[in-house]
């Protein structure tokens, strides 16, 4: 799974002109999902988001977590950080899980990362046009591969 997770003071997700979810202070987690994506990445992973010490504390260092601060998070789901542009200038996606599989590890991830943060997570609708607007706050944007745990 990779993820860009983006620090917001703002955030919303919009389809077919009606917004379905909406957050303040918190975080933007576009996620993409592969084939061989499964429970141990979505365990890891929203252990590791709702942990992330990237708020900033008293003295304006990034020292709190989105757990610490009792923020908000929006979970969209985006193949394209899948995309593989080696040849060519058109992107290849076969490395983004199909939706059959794709969907549930999304809904599975949400859940898990509600769990952590003792809280319901907004959420964008899979395979959706959606248009997302947010106010970077920072701004702070994190890349995260549950493959590359370092």
């Amino acid at each position: 799974m990779k993820t860009v997770i983006q620090r917001v003071s703002k955030a919303s997700v919009t389809i077919d002109e009606k917004i379905v979810s909406e957050i303040n202070d918190g975080l933007l987690i576009l996620l993409g999902i592969e084939e061989a994506d499964g429970k141990s990445d979505i365990e890891w992973l929203t252990k590791k988001i709702a942990n992330l010490r990237i708020f900033n504390d008293e003295n304006g260092v990034m020292n709190k977590s989105l757990l610490e601060i009792n923020g908000e998070a929006i979970v969209v789901s985006q193949f394209t950080l899948h995309a593989n542009t080696k040849k060519g200038n058109r992107p290849s996606y076969i490395y983004a899980a199909k939706p059959e599989i794709a969907i549930p590890l999304y809904e599975q991830f949400i859940a898990e990362l509600e769990l952590h943060l003792h809280k319901k997570v907004g959420s964008g609708q899979f395979g959706a046009d959606m248009k997302v607007a947010l106010i970077n706050d920072g701004p702070v944007t994190i890349i995260i591969d549950s493959k590359v745990k370092e």
